[in-house]
């Protein structure tokens, strides 16, 4: 069974447990660093707010079917207390639990429903090619994403690819990863120091290390496949463990911003 299978498996079957992200990640065999990151690119959840999510949809439908002690739904769900519960719920589905209970319905809400994950997709890697890649200092525009929020970034790279000259290398950097799905994604330019950077923008050292290095030939927009592809199918298989550092894609002179086409290079960190 693939792991995120088993995390999936592990979540379903221990919803009224008191999960925690070291249990899930122990149950698939993963690190609770490589979780996250397959997670979100698998399903576009990180992994606690998908555990929220189920509980929260399966309290509305116990609720929607006339569940009359909303405390018991709550406790069932994982809340302390019906004033938790209440705000999880309305910060989930804009109504609240006496609501849905009222209208005897979800038809309303936008309930989250179980993922079924039998196998990673099967999108074609070619081998990478392992390097030491070196210290870089990189600075740029920054924001915060998790993963039901990556939608976002292409605006990110559209303010900052006027600050590039054409043909350029630039980097898209992915770090500061949490527990909980969050991390900042940051569009860069390699420089020598950062005596001129902008005091708007984001410095950031990558220490010298060992990366597996894989192209993306298609169009960008497709990129988050090859990633998936990546962390669910190849990095299992290898052997290998990702370490705990940034990793980033490396866009060169033969990338056109414009068409989104010419290939881009991924830079997964590795465990020595």
């Amino acid at each position: 069974m693939h792991y995120l299978a088993k995390a999936l498996w592990y979540i379903e079957s221990h919803s009224a447990d008191n999960l925690s992200l070291d249990d899930i990640a122990r149950v698939g065999g993963a690190s609770p660093c490589h979780l996250t990151r397959a997670f979100g690119l698998a399903t576009g959840y990180s992994v606690m707010r998908y555990v929220r999510a189920r509980r929260l949809s399966e309290a509305a439908r116990a609720l929607a079917q006339g569940a009359q002690d909303i405390l018991a739904v709550a406790l069932a769900a994982g809340y302390a207390s019906h004033e938790a519960f209440t705000r999880a719920f309305r910060e989930q589905f804009k109504v609240t639990p006496e609501m849905v209970r009222a209208q005897r319905h979800v038809a309303n809400l936008a309930l989250v429903d179980a993922i079924r994950f039998d196998a990673a997709p099967g999108l074609p890697l070619e081998a990478p090619r392992f390097e030491q890649g070196p210290a870089l200092l990189l600075a740029g525009l920054a924001a915060p994403y998790r993963a039901e929020t990556v939608a976002g970034i292409p605006a990110l790279w559209q303010r900052f690819l006027p600050h590039a000259a054409p043909r350029q290398v630039v980097y898209g950097v992915c770090c500061n990863n949490d527990d909980v799905g969050n991390f900042d994604y940051l569009c860069a330019l390699d420089v020598a120091d950062f005596s001129r950077v902008p005091d708007d923008w984001t410095r950031l050292r990558i220490a010298a290390r060992r990366y597996a290095v894989f192209r993306h030939r298609g169009h960008i927009s497709t990129i988050r496949a090859t990633w998936h592809a990546i962390w669910n199918s190849w990095l299992p298989r290898s052997g290998l463990q990702a370490a705990d550092a940034p990793d980033f894609e490396r866009y060169d002179q033969h990338f056109d911003p414009a068409s989104g086409v010419g290939g881009v290079e991924i830079w997964l960190p590795l465990k020595a």
